[in-house]
């Protein structure tokens, strides 16, 4: 059964609308623990306009599971996690512009300067996962980059319109997990997710861990931040379940929204 991390960047997108002190995204962290999160995730952006540097060195004091660092290969970031020394770091790409993060990382673009940041890290203790569209070429260069994670982005599969055009892009995730796994990576996936679509991908066998934020956030609104959570872990596992008798295909057809 894969595991649920939650991003909480959207707690403090919150705060950051009065910069003032609440609603505390360390807080909403430790709910997201007791309501059944087996990790964390929070993205120090260069703007900083959402988690800033105080969050992320009180998340990485304060929370009993992990934290996982969502943040941009530059040497500023490089400096900021050898310093803070979370559990993981993710390489993601970054735009100023961009409202969030706007597909996978290209890896094979970039392999020297990627390969040199994967060990980097890794040389100061740390797991190292990359962002990466569900591509068999990104998937081989994150593995020639030595990083031990890769994540990947369920964004298409999210924002696809219809069930054949969902089932395209599920099929891509589906083929893109079975090519990690075979190059004997751990593989995880995250964006976009939420209660009406996260059914099919938490099927896809041999995820170790989906992340998800911004529905969990917005539906906290509505309900509070444990039983947000609390739903979402429920939820994928009555999708382990499901995958017991179903293939993840199967499955979009007949349980997703």
């Amino acid at each position: 059964m894969a595991k649920l991390c939650v991003n909480i960047d959207h707690v403090a997108t919150v705060r950051q609308a009065r910069r003032g002190s609440e609603p505390d995204p360390v807080a909403a962290a430790v709910l997201a623990e007791l309501a059944g999160a087996a990790s964390i995730t929070c993205h120090l952006r260069e703007d900083r306009r959402h988690i800033n540097d105080a969050d992320v060195e009180r998340l990485n004091q304060t929370l009993r599971t992990h934290l996982n660092l969502e943040m941009a290969a530059t040497e500023e970031m490089l400096g900021i996690a050898e310093r803070i020394r979370p559990y993981m770091v993710m390489f993601v790409p970054e735009k100023r512009e961009e409202v969030t993060t706007e597909g996978g990382l290209d890896v094979a673009g970039s392999l020297g300067r990627l390969k040199e940041a994967t060990h980097r890290m890794k040389a100061a203790g740390m797991l190292v996962s990359h962002f990466i569209d569900p591509e068999s070429e990104q998937i081989d260069a994150v593995a020639a980059c030595g990083a031990d994670v890769m994540e990947l982005h369920t964004g298409g599969y999210a924002n696809a319109r219809g069930e054949e055009a969902r089932l395209v892009e599920l099929a891509k995730l589906v083929s893109g997990a079975a090519h990690a796994t075979r190059n004997g990576q751990r593989v995880n996936a995250g964006h976009g997710l939420n209660l009406r679509n996260v059914l099919p991908v938490a099927a896809i066998p041999n995820l170790v861990e989906l992340h998800i934020g911004h529905s969990i956030v917005s539906h906290a609104v509505m309900v509070g931040f444990e039983r947000a959570v609390r739903e979402m872990v429920e939820a994928i596992g009555r999708a382990t379940t499901l995958a017991e008798r179903f293939t993840p295909e199967e499955i979009l057809r007949q349980y997703s929204a």
